[in-house]
């Protein structure tokens, strides 16, 4: 409580409604030197000494391969349909018989986890090991799939 002095009448002291901030403001720069002093010892700092890495970066290549399976579960290789029959054939052509080259497999939400191994077996038996799979990165800004309908209940007589 804070005491003015200006214009005492009859003796009395009058009391001030201002809020002294002074104790307020050393707790907070004692507040202040206490989280700089423990910020530095919440990291955690280990100590390593990590390996130098000589591998190349590898290009990315100018034409990518991708195997796309619709959800009829027809293939299309790039924007063109492709038989089953012809899968080896094609990706061959394409791919200037390179095996080492990676296939980048698409596929319909819908189809089902089995049609995509199947599809897998395929190019491995192709001799198409490296496969990657692609799918869309989530932003989080994408609308959430609609719910299925709810068939609306009968009313009781």
């Amino acid at each position: 409580m804070g005491v003015s002095l200006k214009d005492p009448q009859d003796g009395d002291l009058g009391e001030v409604s201002d809020i002294n901030v002074t104790p307020f403001i050393d707790v907070i720069l004692v507040l202040l030197i206490i989280f700089m002093v423990a910020a530095p010892l919440s990291t955690v700092d280990v100590a390593v000494d990590l390996p130098v890495s000589n591998a190349q970066p590898q290009s990315r290549p100018d034409t990518p391969v991708f195997l796309t399976v619709k959800g009829d579960l027809s293939l299309a290789l790039g924007n063109d349909p492709l038989p089953r029959e012809a899968l080896q054939a094609t990706l061959d052509q394409r791919t200037g018989r390179d095996r080492e080259q990676r296939v980048f497999l698409r596929a319909d939400g819908a189809v089902a986890y089995r049609e995509l191994m199947d599809v897998m077996n395929l190019l491995r038996n192709a001799g198409y090991l490296k496969i990657a799979l692609v799918g869309l990165e989530d932003t989080g800004q994408g609308a959430a799939p609609a719910a299925a309908p709810v068939p609306a209940a009968e009313p009781k007589p």
